[in-house]
C-alpha cells in the first residue's frame, strides 16, 4: 500500500471506479501488461468537467483534467490488481485533447496525467506518450486517456 500512502501524502485520492459508458471493461490484465481503456474525468461516477480545450477551457484547465483522468485510470488498475504496488512500470499513455481546430498544446494538457504518475511512482512512472486533438470525445469530456502498463 505504499502508493495509496503515497497518494494520500500529496492529500489525493483515488476515486470510485467509474463504470462504463458502453460495452466494455476498463482494464484487463494480458500476462505482465496491463490494458486500460479510455477513462475520462469522472469524480465519483458522475463527470467532472465538459468543454474544448481552446474554447470553453484554457491550458491550465486541460491539464488539471488530466490529473483527473490519471487517477480515474489508477483506480481502473486497482480493481484489476488489487494493489498499486503491483505496477512496475508505465509503458504508454495515449491522451486525446477535445478541442479547438486551432489548438496546437495537446503535450501541455497531457503534461497533466505525465507529471502525476512521475510525482507518484518516480521513474517507473515515465512513459511513451502520444497526445492527439480530437474534433469531440465522448459526453462532452476535454481529455480521454488510455494506459498500458507492466506489472508483477
Amino acid at each position: 500500500m505504499i502508493v495509496e500512502q503515497t497518494l494520500a501524502s500529496l492529500g489525493m485520492r483515488l476515486p470510485a471506479q467509474s463504470s462504463p459508458v458502453a460495452n466494455y471493461v476498463p482494464a484487463v490484465r494480458v500476462g505482465d501488461l496491463v490494458f486500460v481503456s479510455g477513462h475520462g474525468p469522472w469524480d465519483d461516477g458522475t463527470t467532472a468537467m465538459r468543454g474544448r480545450v481552446g474554447a470553453e477551457l484554457t491550458i491550465d484547465d486541460g491539464y488539471q483534467v488530466a490529473r483527473n483522468v490519471a487517477l480515474n485510470c489508477l483506480a481502473s488498475v486497482r480493481t484489476v490488481l488489487g494493489d498499486l504496488d503491483k505496477i512496475r512500470r508505465f509503458v504508454k499513455v495515449f491522451g486525446m485533447v477535445n478541442c479547438t481546430e486551432a489548438f496546437r498544446d495537446h503535450p501541455k494538457v497531457m503534461n497533466g496525467c505525465s507529471d502525476l504518475l512521475i510525482e507518484i511512482f518516480g521513474s517507473a512512472g515515465k512513459h511513451a506518450r502520444s497526445a492527439v486533438g480530437m474534433q469531440s470525445l465522448p459526453c462532452g469530456i476535454p481529455v480521454e486517456i488510455e494506459m498500458i502498463l507492466e506489472v508483477n
